[in-house]
């Protein structure tokens, strides 16, 4: 930690500091479920240096208590504008529980890893406290928890429908995906004298009005109208295929503004903004972050989150995979928005100036690693276009796969002198690797591959294949288990060019929609003929707004309406993640149990064939123990 920097480096977190720049009261006050880090990975610390870049006195309350007197919400008394509410850089019951519903014992955004400083369905419970404070305040919503939980939406942790957000908080209007844009329109007007309650149209945001009122007035926009929360209650079809509409119009260049009717309101979510271009995101990321946590923590311990980012750089937001079970095109949208060379050079020089570089850099990366720069080759075409995946079922012909930006940014950052080694720590596409399945291949793929694999893996990559039915990836949106197969054996072929033993690391799920037993048996059995032992395994967590928690909570696939099948019981969870195991002992019986019931001796000798090397060992080993005794006797 630096402990040189004046403290009014960073935005006020309490009443001194906010007087200490001469400040009697605040434009506007954020409220944050996350401690706070001046760091652009950190969602408030972003919002914050938005509005000061706007001219506005900006304070931000991290990870108020919400259990006592409430003073944390009272300390800088009423803004002058709004209040800002965010549960953090995650939703909070993703943050508190596991797939099994069990409270986690820690939390990442927290000073020390300590759990407890949030309360469950964070937005929601920090605004009802503020209206109940300053009723006549404006509450604006932001963040992954508000803007995933915009609609109606299947929440798993109370296994059943909630209403849109803003009809659980009261609050007054919301911003979903990235706020950048939205939020410069809202402040802009605000400063012209436009009432917070008069902003109706502002694309991008969420608002309640009055069911039987006239629409607000945009004739740009055509209207789509959803099934109401009423009606998604009675009905799981009318809810699934509501899904379709809000993935489709979320991911659409020229959107249609959707209106679902809700008791008394209509909730109005306005189309997005088209994606940020190069000089957007240049400037979001080039703002003045100290990069570090608030000095308040330094006592406390350090703050995990934060210490698995500090030395990376973000070059890119938005992921075209489109993958059913993943939230990153629902909030950051599926066109990639990169940075300039020269941006991404800018916060490389400031990385390399923080007193505890030591000349690693962890991650040169991004949501999805490699694709940085890639966009529709002819832009009318994504005009137009109202798939939700760009590389599925196959690569988008219109989309420019080229790895040779990307490549040139890996080299440039290598040659910086105080640089040792810069890292690929985020995920990558495989897929977008292999020359079967990428066709659009410019002959990039082979330099960024040789790049990366002699330059940029720290000791072992990560890649996920999920599954490796391909009737289970098919529900995924993710491409045949044949295609990482081929990848895999590029990647060792390079890796025992360079002389290097750099161990792939697949990731899985279990219990995913669309996945069975017997699938999770036949995954056990051709990874354990690939070579791998599983560890990075996880269990399907269903979240809102993915098509995979559709699926889950209604039975049927939003897109066709036709039944999936889904592990929905804990006995039938449990069933499928144990055979990541298939090599511990006490699994044995149980999988060969499984396996006899399901007609398939095949998987008991290939998955279980272990147990008579264990048994064969455990005999000679008794036995030469034995024959030791009997010769000490004698």
């Amino acid at each position: 930690m630096d402990s040189r920097r004046p403290i009014t480096d960073w935005l006020p977190i309490t009443k001194k500091e906010m007087e200490k720049r001469g400040w009697d009261q605040p434009d506007v006050i954020l409220i944050s479920g996350d401690a706070y880090v001046d760091h652009p990975a950190f969602g408030a610390a972003v919002i914050g240096r938005i509005l000061e870049d706007m001219g506005l006195k900006v304070v931000i309350i991290p990870q108020p208590n919400w259990k006592d007197d409430l003073r944390d919400f009272k300390k800088f008394g009423r803004p002058k504008y709004f209040f800002g509410v965010t549960s953090g850089c995650m939703d909070s019951m993703v943050n508190h529980y596991t797939a099994a519903k069990r409270k986690r014992s820690t939390d990442a955004y927290t000073p020390g890893g300590q759990a407890g400083f949030r309360p469950d369905y964070a937005s929601i419970e920090y605004t009802k406290i503020l209206k109940s404070l300053f009723p006549d305040v404006p509450v604006l919503l932001g963040g992954i928890e508000a803007s995933l939980r915009r609609v109606t939406h299947y929440d798993y942790w109370a296994d059943k429908l909630f209403e849109n957000i803003l009809s659980l908080s009261g609050g007054d209007m919301l911003v979903y995906g990235m706020g950048e844009l939205p939020l410069r329109e809202i402040v802009s007007l605000i400063q012209k004298g436009v009432p917070f309650e008069s902003l109706k149209t502002i694309p991008q945001t969420a608002i309640l009005h009055p069911r039987h009122a006239p629409l607000p007035k945009q004739k740009s926009w055509e209207d789509l109208d959803l099934s109401s929360h009423e009606k998604c209650m009675r009905n799981k079809l009318a809810f699934a295929a509501n899904f379709k509409h809000i993935e489709q119009e979320s991911n659409k260049v020229q959107a249609k503004r959707l209106i679902q009717g809700v008791g008394d309101y209509n909730l109005i979510i306005n189309p997005p903004y088209p994606p940020m271009d190069e000089e957007q995101i240049d400037r979001s990321f080039d703002l003045p972050y100290t990069r570090l946590p608030h000095p308040k923590y330094n006592k406390r311990g350090a703050i995990p989150a934060y210490e698995m980012i500090r030395f990376s750089v973000n070059m890119h937001r938005g992921c075209f995979g489109g993958c059913s079970f993943c939230t990153i095109s629902a909030h950051q949208g599926k066109f990639v928005a990169s940075r300039s060379e020269e941006s991404i050079m800018r916060e490389v020089n400031q990385i390399t100036t923080m007193p505890d570089f030591k000349g690693y850099i962890s991650d040169l990366g991004g949501p999805s690693a490699n694709m940085y720069r890639m966009k529709g080759k002819v832009q009318s075409i994504c005009d137009r276009c109202v798939a939700p995946s760009c590389i599925h079922p196959v690569v988008c012909s219109n989309l420019d796969t080229s790895h040779k930006p990307l490549t040139k940014i890996y080299k440039k950052v290598d040659a910086h002198p105080d640089v040792k080694k810069a890292f690929v720590g985020s995920g990558i596409r495989y897929d977008l690797l292999v020359d079967d399945y990428n066709k659009n291949n410019d002959g990039s793929l082979d330099e960024y591959m040789d790049q990366l694999v002699s330059r940029h893996v720290c000791g072992r990559l990560k890649v996920a294949p999920e599954h490796t039915s391909d009737s289970t990836l098919r529900v995924m949106r993710k491409p045949s288990f044949k295609h990482f197969h081929q990848f895999k054996k590029k990647y060792e072929k390079l890796n025992k060019k360079h002389g290097l033993n750099q161990p792939l690391i697949p990731y899985f799920i279990s219990s995913h929609p669309g996945s069975t037993e017997e699938e999770m048996a036949n995954l056990a059995a051709e990874t354990k003929d690939m070579g791998f032992r599983l560890e990075q395994v996880q269990d399907f967590t269903p979240t809102p707004m993915t098509v995979a928690t559709i699926i889950y909570y209604t039975g049927v696939h939003p897109y066709t309406l036709k039944p999936v099948y889904t592990a929905i019981s804990k006995k039938q969870k449990k069933n499928q993640h144990l055979f990541f195991f298939w090599y511990k002992r006490e699994n044995f019986q149980v999988i060969r149990d499984k396996l006899s019931q399901m007609g398939r001796p095949d998987l008991i000798e290939k998955l279980l064939s272990e147990k008579k090397k264990f048994k064969k060992r455990e005999y000679i080993k008794n036995r030469a123990s034995s024959r030791n005794r009997s010769k000490k006797r004698r």
